[in-house]
């Protein structure tokens, strides 16, 4: 998950050199989008995560 978040955010920080506000302003937002998604996820998994016998 946290791999995608990266990947988005070279895209962003490469648009953006190359100024394409853009394509920089979406890859910064699905970027965002997919870290807190990640953090919920891993946050939810420490509550709900498997327990031993």
């Amino acid at each position: 998950m946290f791999s995608w978040g990266i990947t988005f955010l070279i895209i962003a920080i490469l648009a953006a050199l190359l100024g394409f506000t853009g394509v920089a302003g979406a890859a910064a937002g699905a970027a965002k989008l997919v870290f807190v998604v990640g953090i919920v996820l891993f946050i939810l998994s420490l509550f709900t995560g498997r327990r031993g016998p």
